[in-house]
């Protein structure tokens, strides 16, 4: 689908100052840890902050190439399950403010989306858009190009709402609902 692609920014999740609390090496061994959400690919990444670093939930860190300020280090990506509470509680609130940044992404991707073969089309991978939703964006899209969401939800009928509808697709991607990774690295 897409090559792998490194995540330059993230959101920081959870802030654990003593590492997880299952943990059970002694005190002084345990590191602290973040959990975020990578900006760009939404990519869940366990990221060691630099000694000292206290980092707050919903804060912007830098964990491309080169000297970045409050990280250490990437200890790798992490699955859904492994967040914890804190995480959880703020994972969709994350995802809906970069949906929201992004807002031209994901309309030109409702521009743009093509057949993934002959039977299925990228459109019908997202929550809630069957057939007849689909058929109806590709022909308003013909007409004129979406322009946001708004837009999206006027023109085609019963339509249900393209931003929820978007959130709901990254969530199933990052649950690894689905084997098609169309917002999510």
């Amino acid at each position: 689908m897409r090559e792998q692609s490194k995540e330059e920014y993230a959101i920081v999740l959870d802030f654990l100052p003593h590492g997880y609390p299952f943990d059970t090496r002694p005190m002084h061994r345990k590191t602290p840890i973040a959990q975020a959400i990578g900006k760009d690919h939404f990519t869940l990444l366990e990221l060691i902050p630099k000694k000292g670093t206290t980092l707050q939930p919903n804060e912007e860190v830098y964990i491309g190439e080169g000297k970045r300020d409050k990280i250490h280090h990437i200890a790798g990506r992490i699955h859904l399950n492994k967040l914890t509470e804190t995480a959880k509680g703020e994972l969709e609130f994350v995802i809906r403010n970069l949906v929201q940044a992004k807002e031209q992404k994901f309309v030109d991707f409702f521009n743009k989306a093509g057949p993934i073969n002959a039977r299925r089309h990228q459109l019908e991978l997202l929550p809630g858009i069957g057939k007849k939703h689909m058929w109806q964006i590709l022909e308003k899209r013909e007409e004129k190009p979406f322009e946001s969401f708004k837009d999206i939800k006027e023109r085609v009928s019963l339509m249900p709402d393209p931003e929820k509808t978007v959130i709901r697709r990254i969530l199933m991607e990052i649950n690894d609902e689905d084997k098609y990774k169309i917002f999510t690295a």
